[in-house]
């Protein structure tokens, strides 16, 4: 049986479908992701990270993962994007954590969501052959809980290319199962100077006090961004 990093539930996630965008037109929905957010024990960071960093000897998709460390924003201190393919199961029993990994986390969280098809991800994310060139890039992973009844609101404004935004790629991922969210993106600037023109050019457009800070905020009941650089692969 193929495992991912999670415990605890039962379920059988047989097909799935994608909300993501590039900076031309939607991509098409294909793919499932497995969303590991963990917080380290008190001074296991490091070690933590390591763990993560490792790739599973029976990885569902092995190579397939996105490994990003806390710098600013939400209480978790990693964050792994798992690629699955369309489907996969998970044991109800949970998977068998040696004592020494287990007392590494403080806690952590599992959700599988819908994802871009992972040459789109790999795209986005500047994995693969681009991975070298952006080592310096920076992650903004952003969830959103949608207000009811606006949930397809929502998803138009995240699923929309900032204009004149300074972004290399972003994807948009929609809760499958698990953590109480409706979205996770994750947006990626080339640099920390390319993440501050695009928060100068936001802040600039907020302070005319209408647009789209102000409106998105008409649609979410909950809302957080974290800064985050990668360290896998």
């Amino acid at each position: 049986m193929k495992k991912v990093r999670a415990v605890g539930i039962a379920v059988v996630l047989l097909s799935c479908a994608v909300i993501a965008w590039s900076q031309a037109a939607p991509v098409p929905r294909t793919d499932l992701y497995h969303v590991h957010v963990a917080q380290a024990a008190p001074g296991k960071a490091a070690q933590l990270g390591d763990y993560l960093k490792t790739p599973l000897p029976d990885a569902p998709m092995p190579g397939h993962s996105l490994v990003l460390r806390h710098q600013d924003g939400a209480e978790w201190d990693y964050v792994v994007i798992e690629h699955l393919g369309t489907k996969t199961t998970v044991n109800a029993t949970g998977i068998a954590t040696p004592a020494n990994v287990r007392d590494l986390y403080a806690w952590h969280g599992d959700t599988f969501v819908n994802g871009p098809a992972w040459p789109e991800f790999v795209r986005a994310m500047g994995l693969g052959d681009q991975a070298a060139k952006s080592a310096n890039s920076v992650y903004v992973v952003s969830v959103y809980r949608a207000l009811p009844g606006h949930r397809e609101e929502l998803e138009k404004q995240v699923s929309a290319p900032v204009p004149g935004g300074s972004e290399a790629g972003a994807v948009l991922l929609q809760h499958v199962e698990g953590a109480p969210w409706t979205f996770m993106a994750i947006t990626r600037y080339d640099s920390w100077q390319k993440f501050g023109e695009n928060e100068s050019a936001s802040v600039a457009q907020t302070n005319k006090g209408s647009g789209g800070w102000f409106d998105l905020r008409q649609n979410i009941s909950m809302h957080n961004d974290t800064l985050t650089n990668r360290i896998a692969p």
